[in-house]
């Protein structure tokens, strides 16, 4: 895999984090049980982190992070569209978009890991998509809880 690639790659999956973040904190807005709230809040703060981590990354392999490219684009509008989507929404529907969101995300980390990663950024990619699948879980834990 070229420095280009990895660059992109992880470029992608900036965009991801991005996404998440502005997702989960339009489900703070959405949803009225304080506990959620907290719950998208944290997650929040958390993809910022990871975006923050491979950031660093990037420019440790020479680039700049930026957001674009085709499939980053992509991920974006996804993204948008379940922002959008949430308008007059209870809790339950809100999880139930978030939810989609977060597999949206989970495959991303996934077509990023079929990738010829070196190890030193296979092992940060490894660890933000169990991180990833985690929030997935919890989400479609708590959807299931109250339906």
């Amino acid at each position: 895999m070229d420095r280009d690639e990895i660059i992109s790659t992880l470029n992608e999956l900036i965009e991801t984090c991005k996404d998440g973040e502005e997702g989960f904190l339009a489900c703070v807005q959405k949803v009225t049980s304080q506990r959620l709230k907290s719950i998208f809040e944290e997650k929040a703060m958390r993809c910022a982190t990871g975006a923050m981590q491979l950031r660093n990354k990037v420019r440790e392999w020479g680039g700049e992070p930026e957001r674009g490219g085709s499939t980053a684009g992509a991920l974006h509008r996804g993204w948008m569209h379940f922002k959008s989507s949430l308008v007059g929404m209870d809790d339950n529907s809100v999880l139930a978009e978030c939810e989609r969101g977060k597999a949206f995300a989970q495959r991303a980390y996934e077509r990023a890991l079929r990738k010829d990663l070196p190890p030193d950024l296979r092992r940060v990619v490894e660890a933000q998509y169990r991180e990833v699948k985690a929030n997935h879980g919890q989400v479609r834990a708590l959807l299931n809880a109250s339906v």
